[in-house]
């Protein structure tokens, strides 16, 4: 059954890979083709993906409301569970640059960065494939961004930050943890968009993330 479910990543990919072939002819059809092929791909680029969790040894899912985040393993056992500060921006789904909020969706690791301003950064696919689609139906991006974003997102890699949708979002820890930094976060959502851990808690959580782990984050 696992390698059953494993077997859905590599056919996603080759989708993934055509679709974003056919798009390059997407500007010289009709504006109700471009609307039926955005609705195909959000569904096998967003859905089809999600087959994969329980391929997976360890999954995150990150709670909005509860504000807190739960490791489990490939069996649905929990392994920890951390309370967590999020955006200022407040609940829903990132949607623009700067706007402090965390998004709302599925998302793979993609980095980590040891020497961090905040102890310890892991990077998240932030734009996935369906925030970038949703963006460029509301003219936030461009074609192009939105070609480079689902190129990203097909190799696995960072995918372009520096568009109107923003970028670097992932979890990290406090920083330099004084008093009024650690009472802060106990009662604050103060990060731009992050899921912030305190340092020795982040650290807890690095050992079980690998390239491509999963983090669900919901309300």
């Amino acid at each position: 059954m696992k390698a059953r479910r494993l077997a859905y990543q590599p056919l996603t990919t080759i989708l993934q890979n055509y679709i974003i072939i056919l798009m390059t002819f997407i500007p010289s059809i009709n504006a109700s083709f471009v609307a039926v092929i955005l609705t195909w791909m959000t569904l096998f680029l967003t859905v089809l993906p999600e087959r994969t969790y329980s391929a997976d040894q360890y999954r995150v899912e990150v709670d909005k409301t509860r504000r807190t985040l739960t490791l489990s393993n490939a069996l649905g056992e929990v392994v920890k569970e951390f309370k967590v500060a999020l955006g200022r921006g407040g609940l829903g789904h990132k949607k623009a640059r700067g706007d402090g909020i965390t998004p709302l969706g599925s998302y793979i690791v993609v980095g980590f960065k040891e020497k961090s301003d905040f102890h310890y950064f892991i990077r998240l696919n932030y734009p996935n494939n369906s925030d970038a689609l949703d963006a460029y139906r509301n003219n936030t991006i461009t074609f192009e961004q939105l070609q480079k974003i689902l190129h990203g997102n097909v190799s696995g890699e960072t995918p372009l930050q520096n568009t109107g949708l923003g970028g670097a979002i992932g979890l990290h820890g406090i920083g330099d943890e004084t008093d009024e930094k650690l009472l802060m976060h106990s009662r604050l959502d103060w990060t731009q968009g992050c899921i912030a851990l305190k340092n020795d808690e982040i650290e807890q959580l690095r050992p079980f993330l690998t390239l491509g782990v999963h983090v669900v984050i919901k309300e």
